[in-house]
């Protein structure tokens, strides 16, 4: 299966002579093409989730899959290969270098794996225009909107072409209409090149551009049934 899945994930930490379950028997697929949302309150394991699935974290118990590939027991060389490679990763704010224009945001993804051809300047510009950004690849940061940046930083996680997209409260920053905006064209890159996607939220605005929502408490995953608007 082209995607990620979660498999019976548990993550436990040990504070003073107590144990806290973060996660508790967390299973959950989602394959190239589909946009999932996990939605839950602060303290309720959604940054957890979040770093399990990035291959930030390892689990107590469980496994991770990316694209059939058992990622749970590889080393650190590894994971980080896996990050680079495989994941792309939207994050609260859009974490932009301040002294790198628009266009050099997205060419830095390539540097940090080795040399930048023509090719891959051709697809930073191709996701810039896809995004809406075709006159913004001169600017710099503060020269563009909060909408822009987190637009900015969407391309950013495709540029590495990853199988895996992961969003954690990509519209915390946002107002409503710009928040939407965003989510929307998310949603579009991630049907258009057929990735998986996951999106943390606790913004329940955002919901209807998803697949699926699946709310998390106290570290248990429940899927939440929708019913189809007529």
């Amino acid at each position: 299966m082209s995607g990620i899945e979660l498999k019976n994930v548990t993550k436990r930490y040990k504070e003073n002579k107590f144990e806290i379950t973060a996660l508790e028997n967390v299973s959950v697929q989602v394959k190239a093409g589909e946009f999932v949302a996990i939605v839950g309150p602060s303290g309720s394991g959604k940054s957890t989730f979040l770093s399990i699935a990035g291959a930030l974290l390892k689990p107590t118990e469980g496994s991770i899959m990316i694209n059939n590939q058992n990622i749970t027991d590889f080393d650190e060389k590894q994971l980080s290969s896996v990050r680079l490679n495989q994941i792309g990763f939207i994050l609260q704010t859009a974490n932009l270098i301040p002294y790198l224009t628009v266009l050099d945001q997205l060419l830095i993804v390539k540097k940090m794996q080795g040399t930048v051809t023509k090719e891959d300047k051709a697809f930073a510009l191709e996701l810039l225009k896809d995004l809406g950004l075709e006159n913004k690849e001169k600017k710099y940061p503060n020269e563009c909107s909060g909408g822009e940046r987190q637009r900015v930083a969407i391309a950013r996680s495709f540029m590495n072409d990853p199988d895996i997209i992961l969003a954690d409260e990509p519209t915390s920053s946002l107002d409503t209409d710009r928040g939407h905006e965003v989510v929307q064209q998310m949603a579009e890159q991630v049907k258009t090149r057929n990735k998986a996607a996951i999106m943390v939220t606790h913004d329940e605005r955002m919901l209807s551009y998803c697949d699926r929502v699946y709310r998390i408490v106290d570290g248990k995953l429940s899927e939440e049934v929708r019913t189809q608007e007529v």
